[in-house]
């Protein structure tokens, strides 16, 4: 019965064979130890033959999805068992389909009932199968055991190392026996990480070998468990005078039944290190394209080989350090914490290797109806993109549902204090963004960032080239990894302070016909305006006062007009670009005064405010439930004089303000005194429409009452002028641009460039500014 493909199953079942039955000491064992929680259970019976447990786990109180990959079988389990209720029957490999048909919530309970030795990739199914795990489920092996089973029929068996494999990464486990089954109840999945392992010290002077880098039709890698008890790739010394891509590819034919041309192994790097003392130079070979059927031929050397998800990579337990440096070398940063190592990278013409499960093109395809039905992509190149460019192969790292989550920026990247340094941003923002860059067919594009993905997808939308750049050399690393992986050959890399531009032999004659930058940016460099092509669009995230907007600029001279304004949050620039903003600390730190873009004001006197009397106005200025009031902030930001954010650190309603512990509001300064923007719940109901919140303005200090109308009347400008209009006109000019050559309006200096903001109704009459002195009451206008 040792079957390995699903047509000897469907034969097996067709012709009335089955299993053995479900016993009376398996029922016990189960009624006991995994009884259906308080309000009913879900369990998912995984090859569940003609269906007899999931009948009974049906009895037991649960909802059960039976699920065989046999239609044979599930046929005669909707005939042996029409009368059970609450039994889904699926059928689904559990290795190889998409599992869409699963329960999105989990299961209290899931049972693998004399199959498990039958599991290809053991390894990768647990893991799986533990994440579909309810808090507080269980997993549930039932097996037959070596101990008792005839030699001739030990395929159907594990030995004690293979349940020791099996068990272990679980939180708890409990080993019960069934009348000569083993019955394993796992609880808490807690996979250990991955561990870089040597093997014995060697002999010789030095060691050089070929490691052969090989996956499967869904992107997944091939990895051997060893007799060592660790895992390791295809691989060895090499013979003679053969080259290591001939080395690669003999030791994948001897050890694995695979066979391939030395046309399609690659060398992508060489690693150089050193096993118990001696030098080691391991050459990364990797295998574009096989065939042939995996096998075992050296079983005196591996128990088994598995193809492996890359996302579980970091959490395999042991493997062979030159197998996990070769594996981060092709995918870099999916195992975290190797021993140190020399690389050398060659610049090899290596083809994409294609791959990818059935899941990630379902995922891909829901991901991309979810930016369209919200509208960010409304032009048929920009969906196309996202239909095709396989979003998970740049963020190796992460499972599925991570990857093409459409509202998640997936961090890639952090700093030693743990803050996001690189990320592949939401889909939906990646494509509002290509949107606004209205690019033409072979265009050529400029990216500030790096990571791969996003410059893909602009690669796809034009067919021309992307020129992208990072200052983080690991990131540029990784970018040429996954791009060659999985990539175009469009999109060249490079590292360097992407505020200053592309290198000049990368730019085109004329300029970029677009550019984006993927990091908030404080500032704009004048390099992106200089390296775009007259009339070409810029589009990045802009701090205005610390609120990030992406806008589109459209290029005409030396200044930039602003067409589009989106609401977004990116990963803080590095480089030239880094910035602080001035903070000062309040009531030891319960609050806290940012100063985003004004210059640093004093605070002398505003602790003493603070713990006396609070001045309240309300403005009289309302708005419902899910109202984006994004044009409220940058008007208050870029009118406001003395403009500030306040920042609480203590519970809404312990401290002196109302600000939510974590957040923020807009705030103006005075002499020894302040006053902040809040809005209050007004008016309650039972639906959203019956709900109100209207804006406040909460002051301290002398001069409290003053700047609280100043605020207020602001506020009431915005509603009158702005609320129901759109963004302001901005333009964007060169920081030496005089007084006289700027368009009237708001201006924001910066080091770099001068902003100016055109508000609607900003010609009629606002509330001076609060003067800064003790002796002068602020003068209160009409608004």
């Amino acid at each position: 019965m040792g079957y390995v493909v699903r047509e000897q199953w469907q034969e097996h079942f067709a012709d009335g064979k089955g299993f053995r039955p479900l016993g009376d000491s398996e029922r016990a064992l189960l009624a006991e130890h995994t009884p259906v929680p308080d309000g009913g259970g879900r369990a998912l019976d995984l090859g569940c033959g003609a269906g007899g447990l999931a009948a009974y786990l049906a009895s037991l109180g649960y909802v059960v999805d039976a699920v065989d990959f046999a239609d044979s079988a599930l046929a005669r389990a909707r005939e042996e068992h029409a009368d059970a209720v609450g039994v889904s029957w699926i059928c689904l490999d559990i290795e190889r389909d998409d599992p869409a048909e699963l329960h999105e919530d989990g299961y209290d309970l899931i049972t693998m009932r004399l199959m498990y030795p039958f599991v290809r990739d053991r390894s990768r199914v647990l893991r799986g199968l533990g994440g579909r795990l309810r808090p507080g489920g269980a997993l549930v092996v039932i097996t037959p055991t070596v101990e008792h089973t005839p030699d001739e029929r030990r395929d159907i068996a594990l030995d004690e190392d293979e349940i020791s494999v099996l068990t272990e990464g679980w939180e708890t486990v409990e080993r019960l026996d069934a009348d000569q089954l083993a019955v394993l109840v796992l609880r808490g999945p807690c996979h250990a990480g991955t561990r870089a392992a040597e093997k014995r010290p060697p002999t010789g002077h030095a060691l050089t070998g070929a490691l052969a880098v090989v996956t499967d039709e869904a992107g997944r890698v091939l990895l051997g468990r060893s007799a060592r008890g660790m895992w390791e790739m295809a691989g060895g010394k090499s013979s003679g005078s053969e080259s290591f891509e001939t080395a690669a590819v003999r030791e994948l034919a001897e050890e694995t039944g695979l066979t391939a041309d030395a046309a399609d192994a690659h060398v992508v790097t060489m690693l150089v290190d050193d096993s118990h003392g001696v030098p080691r130079l391991t050459a990364v070979v990797r295998i574009s394209a096989w065939s042939g059927t995996l096998t075992n031929p050296e079983k005196q050397l591996f128990d088994r080989w598995e193809w492996h998800d890359l996302h579980d990579l970091a959490c395999i337990g042991d493997i062979f350090t030159p197998a996990a440096q070769a594996l981060d070398a092709i995918w870099p940063g999916t195992i975290p914490g190797l021993p140190p190592v020399h690389s050398y990278p060659l610049a090899v013409g290596q083809p994409p290797v294609p791959g990818e499960p059935a899941e990630a093109v379902r995922l891909r395809r829901k991901m991309t109806d979810a930016v369209i039905a919200g509208d960010w992509a409304p032009s048929e190149p920009v969906r196309e993109a996202l239909r095709t460019v396989p979003r998970h192969r740049y963020a190796p790292e992460k499972d599925l549902t991570t990857a093409y989550d459409d509202d998640l920026a997936v961090v890639t990247r952090r700093d030693e204090t743990g803050r996001a340094t690189s990320s592949v941003s939401a889909a939906w923002l990646q494509a509002d963004m290509i949107e606004s860059l209205r690019l033409r067919p072979g265009a050529i594009v400029y990216e500030a960032g790096s990571g791969g993905y996003n410059a893909e997808l602009l690669a796809h939308v034009t067919g021309g080239r992307v020129v992208t750049g990072d200052i983080d050399p690991f990131v540029v690393h990784r970018t040429r990894r996954l791009t060659a992986e999985a990539g175009s050959g469009r999109v060249t890399p490079f590292q360097g302070d992407a505020a200053l531009g592309a290198p000049t032999h990368l730019v085109p004659r004329g300029g970029f016909d677009g550019s984006m930058i993927t990091y908030n940016v404080w500032d704009i460099a004048p390099a992106w305006r200089e390296q775009l092509a007259e009339g070409g669009r810029l589009v990045l995230p802009l701090e205005i006062h610390g609120y990030t907007r992406a806008i589109a600029f459209r290029r005409s001279g030396d200044v930039l007009h602003a067409r589009k304004f989106t609401h977004c949050g990116f990963v803080r620039a590095q480089g030239e670009h880094a910035r602080n903003a001035p903070v000062v600390d309040l009531l030891g730190g319960e609050l806290q005064i940012r100063f985003e873009d004004n210059a640093p004001a004093s605070t002398q006197g505003l602790e003493e405010a603070l713990r006396g009397p609070r001045h309240e106005v309300a403005t009289g200025v309302t708005m419902g439930p899910n109202f984006y009031f994004g044009s409220l902030q940058l008007y208050a930001a870029t009118t406001l004089a003395s403009f500030c954010r306040l920042a609480a650190y203590r519970d809404k309603g312990t401290g002196v303000t109302e600000i939510a512990k974590d957040g923020d509001a807009p705030a103006i300064l005075g002499d020894a005194g302040l006053a902040y923007l809040i809005h209050v719940q007004t008016r309650h109901g039972d639906s959203p429409a019956e709900k109100e919140w209207e804006w406040f303005v909460h002051a301290f200090g002398e001069q409290g009452p003053q700047l609280a109308e100043q605020l207020a009347a602001t506020v009431r400008a915005w509603d009158r002028d702005v609320r129901d209009g759109a963004d302001p006109v901005l333009t964007v000019h060169p920081a030496d641009t005089p007084d006289r050559l700027l368009p009237a309006g708001d201006v924001l200096d910066k080091p770099l460039s001068r902003l100016v903001f055109q508000w609607p109704g900003r010609d009629g009459l606002l509330p001076a500014p609060v003067q800064r002195t003790e002796a002068v009451a602020a003068a209160v206008g009409g608004a």
